[in-house]
């Protein structure tokens, strides 16, 4: 497939290597946002930061084999590569043990992001990377430079600062969270969870929101937009493992929607991403866009 060079994302925060039972994968989530973006055709510009180690040698070669630019992964001479004990519960839902102060903690900002932030479609980020004063800050910085925020809440606890959280929804034009985190940020602001539509319609006016995408994993997702809301069934698959699915979900909603499409068409693809993701080993598989085409085409009678 063709890449839209002229249209790209920019995803900031955590790249690391999730070290598993089974071996290393390349992640983090706005990485694997950026991986899965670049493989519908959106050009993705990764900021991040690396330590000068032999994992941030193999995870720059690893995202170079890609095709994927590392032009924007700054090199830290003194903080290691960030790594992610994970694991399996019971449930083959994935459980992470996050090694703190490395180096994606003091990612910098630098003159050259104002210009591609501004003439980015997106600017994609999460709360995890918000754990580190260094880190907030720059984002912060960033934030300023963008026509477009993607929020993707992505709570890990215990690096919850809801305060901070509370600022980078109101400065959030499109927000990504699962019901979990719904119910969380309602707590939060002292609020009561009724139903979805109520507690969503509260948090469009309480952060001035126009777009909420709310996850809900088997039961499928909702895309919130003014007053409109529309809702898409799960793609049913088997499952290989869970690891990444929510970013799969949003670059396959980012890359129609930086596309102008429509609600149904961004949905469409978000949902079979998502499900083609979560079908597959890992955040990152090896895939071509052509693979994803058809499992889109062949499920497309379950998510219209």
């Amino acid at each position: 497939m063709k890449t839209n060079k002229n249209k790209y994302a920019v995803c900031f925060g955590e790249v690391l290597w999730d070290i598993f039972p089974s071996g290393s994968r390349a992640g983090g989530a706005p990485f694997n946002v950026a991986y899965n973006l670049f493989k519908m055709g959106i050009d993705t510009k990764m900021l991040s930061r690396i330590g000068n180690d032999e994992l941030g040698q193999q995870l720059l070669s690893q995202i170079n084999d890609w095709g994927i630019t590392t032009d924007f992964i700054q090199l830290d001479q003194d903080k290691p590569t960030g790594t992610v004990l994970a694991n399996f519960d019971e449930h083959g839902e994935a459980v992470y043990e996050i090694v703190n102060e490395v180096a994606w903690d003091y990612i910098e900002a630098l003159p050259e992001h104002a210009e591609l932030i501004q003439n980015s479609e997106a600017f994609v980020f999460g709360s995890l990377v918000t754990r580190n004063e260094v880190a907030k800050k720059t984002l912060l910085e960033l934030l300023e430079w963008s026509k477009f925020r993607v929020f993707d809440v992505n709570f890990r606890p215990p690096f919850i600062d809801f305060e901070f959280i509370r600022k980078l929804l109101h400065k959030a034009d499109l927000v990504k969270m699962n019901k979990a985190e719904l119910r969380t940020i309602l707590e939060y602001l002292g609020e009561d969870y009724t139903d979805e539509d109520t507690s969503i319609r509260h948090l469009q006016n309480y952060f001035n929101l126009k777009e909420i995408v709310l996850t809900k994993g088997s039961k499928g997702a909702r895309y919130f937009v003014g007053d409109k809301a529309y809702n898409f069934p799960a793609v049913h698959i088997e499952i290989a493992d869970t690891v990444g699915s929510g970013d799969s979900f949003l670059a396959g909603f980012l890359s129609k929607r930086i596309q102008g499409k429509s609600p149904e068409e961004i949905m469409k693809q978000a949902t079979s991403l998502g499900a083609f993701i979560t079908s597959k080993s890992g955040a990152c598989p090896d895939y071509t866009y052509e693979e994803f085409r058809a499992f889109r085409e062949k499920n497309s009678c379950k998510t219209s």
